[in-house]
């Protein structure tokens, strides 16, 4: 029995790239569509007392948050979500993109005590949709890391010692959710989701029951066609584009 605790931390908040990834993965909207959503809430939205731009600039490459910005994120998170989900210290986060021009901010809200909540009244359905994803974000990559513990189970089986045939089970229980509980990232057709199998407690030396073989038989599979999302990545992985351009670009695709 192998036991080992594993820390997941948070992603980033949004740049250009990743909210039209996240936006297609988990909305459904494709990167025209997610720009003019966030062209609005960027250029203000009447909340009852006037025009308010909820987002910050949606066209960027730089993940910076600003230092004022940081402490109401902070506050918020304390404040919903208790001391125990904020870490001691301002996470940072380093810009991945080769040519990265960082002169606007991360794509976050205006106001982090704005919550999706407090102005769903003003938004219609995608727009409120948006924003929450941005809220979510923003607040999750301030959290402390999802602590998991990962169990492997290796299962002797034959005449022996030693054995002639090793089975391995393998599984993880969420012992700590930390920013998971405000916001998880959505996953490609390629990147295979993690099941996450709770495993009985055994100890070393108990000897098992078998209930019956499962043979199941696997095909490599080509690489899964593109999606909005998948193109978008492979943009900026080549350096092709601006934040400003990658929605024409697939539009013209």
């Amino acid at each position: 029995v192998d036991k080992k605790q594993r820390r997941r931390n948070p992603s980033a908040p949004f740049i250009t790239s990743t909210l039209q990834q996240e936006a297609s993965r988990k909305l459904g909207f494709g990167t025209q569509k997610t720009m003019t959503i966030a062209q609005r809430l960027y250029e203000g939205i009447d909340t009852g007392d006037g025009a308010v731009g909820l987002i910050t600039y949606m066209r960027t490459d730089s993940v910076n948050v600003a230092e004022e910005a940081l402490a109401e994120i902070r506050a918020v998170i304390e404040e919903r979500y208790g001391k125990d989900n904020l870490p001691e210290q301002a996470r940072t986060y380093k810009t991945k993109a080769k040519n990265a021009q960082e002169a606007h901010e991360a794509i976050r809200p205006t106001s982090a005590a704005r919550t999706p909540e407090s102005v769903k009244a003003h938004l219609d359905h995608n727009q409120y949709e948006l924003y929450e994803l941005i809220w979510k974000r923003t607040i999750a990559s301030q959290m402390v890391p999802a602590v998991y513990d990962t169990v492997a189970l290796d299962l002797a089986a034959g005449a022996g010692p030693p054995a002639d045939i090793v089975f391995r089970a393998t599984g993880s229980v969420l012992v700590f959710p930390g920013y998971i509980a405000v916001y998880q990232e959505g996953l490609d057709d390629t990147a295979q989701e993690e099941h996450d199998s709770v495993l009985p407690a055994v100890a070393e030396g108990d000897r098992l029951s078998l209930k019956g073989i499962v043979s199941e038989q696997h095909f490599t599979e080509p690489p899964p066609r593109y999606s909005e999302a998948t193109l978008v990545k492979a943009l900026e992985e080549y350096g092709i584009g601006r934040p400003s351009t990658y929605a024409s670009i697939i539009s013209t695709l």
